[in-house]
């Protein structure tokens, strides 16, 4: 099969034949349909998560597609069966696992991480009974893969984890992918949202989403006093979906007394998963922490029932279809945060 290799970190992926994947005995193989291109894969390209995987490898976790072959203990699915393949599953053993939260799963299947991802024409995926979901005819592969990372991501953080409430006011500090598919989720969820970053044209498409306000970061002297301002004493619920050390401080500092932080952005290898926070701001506000990752299987008939009733549209995220070969250049222009929305790879 194709596919596109890291082979050094930071360096063009390359795309070349490599042997086609062969399902284990509770596995599958996926014919990949669609890939959306993660700012996670930025993070594993430029390498800063050294020992989760060797090179060469194949990255790629926003994926769906239609299964081609079966392993001989797989028991509800089948070859022409479409398929999303969620990053953060598991292996359906652990207590995680056994209690519907798979995606805290003591021995994780990170596809793209921990077994080679969908940068290629077909995939193997582990546990696939326990670990992947049913795509509906309604919903093509494009949209479908714009759900795999992101926009779960999201979604459970924004529905489980900060438990947004109609009429609350939702901060969303970077308007990148994560960041958009808040801004969409929590306005159908009933929420004034504010999105916050440094591009015009992430702003504008936050607007477009859903957002009853922006700031633009970049000619605000104090982003934070901003969202407090519009927001009539600060938000109810803020989002730090970039990771860096101004969004985490801007979204703390943005919310009002026991408003609720919500973490999804990752550090950068720089910052080693460290960052400085307000802790007196903290305190003194009563603020809420949570952390955020993926979503369980579990949670997707909910997202997908939203989706099918128009409430929810992931394919307004999908701003660029790529193909393979454009991979490495649409990673690499993830260093000046140079993307905007979702690119899905399409063509294999």
């Amino acid at each position: 099969m194709k596919a596109a290799v890291l082979e050094a970190y930071r360096e063009p992926l390359v795309v070349r034949e490599v042997p086609d994947p062969k399902p284990g005995r509770n596995g599958v193989v996926v014919r990949v349909a669609a890939n959306g291109i993660c700012r996670s894969d930025w993070h594993g390209w430029s390498g800063d998560w050294p020992g989760l995987f060797e090179l060469p490898h194949v990255l790629g976790h926003e994926m769906c597609g239609v299964i081609e072959e079966v392993g001989p203990e797989v028991r509800d699915l089948r070859p022409g069966m479409r398929v999303i393949v969620p990053f953060s599953g598991g292996d359906g053993s652990c207590p995680w696992c056994k209690t519907g939260m798979a995606h805290l799963c003591d021995d994780p299947i990170t596809v793209g991480f921990t077994t080679w991802g969908g940068f290629a024409q077909y995939v193997a995926i582990e546990h696939a009974d326990f670990n992947l979901v049913e795509l509906p005819d309604a919903i093509d592969f494009v949209t479908g893969a714009g759900m795999g990372c992101r926009y779960m991501t999201a979604f459970h953080g924004l529905v489980d984890r900060a438990r947004v409430g109609a009429g609350e006011w939702v901060a969303v500090h970077g308007c990148g992918g994560v960041g958009l598919s808040a801004v969409q989720i929590a306005t159908a969820l009933g929420a004034n949202v504010v999105g916050i970053d440094i591009g015009a044209d992430k702003l504008a498409l936050a607007k477009q989403l859903g957002a009853v306000a922006v700031v633009d970061a970049g000619e605000s002297n104090n982003p934070a006093r901003s969202v407090r301002e519009i927001t009539g004493g600060g938000a109810h619920v803020s989002v730090d979906a970039l990771g860096i050390e101004a969004t985490c401080r801007n979204s703390i500092k943005s919310l009002r007394r026991r408003g609720r932080h919500l973490q999804i952005g990752i550090t950068t290898g720089a910052a080693k998963g460290d960052l400085s926070v307000p802790i007196d701001t903290i305190v003194g506000k009563e603020i809420e922490l949570l952390g955020s990752h993926g979503m369980p299987v579990t949670e997707f008939p909910a997202m997908l029932r939203m989706v099918a009733a128009g409430r929810l549209d992931p394919g307004k995220l999908v701003t660029r279809k790529v193909a393979l070969e454009e991979t490495s250049a649409v990673i690499a222009a993830m260093d000046d945060y140079d993307t905007l929305g979702f690119t899905v790879i399409d063509r294999f």
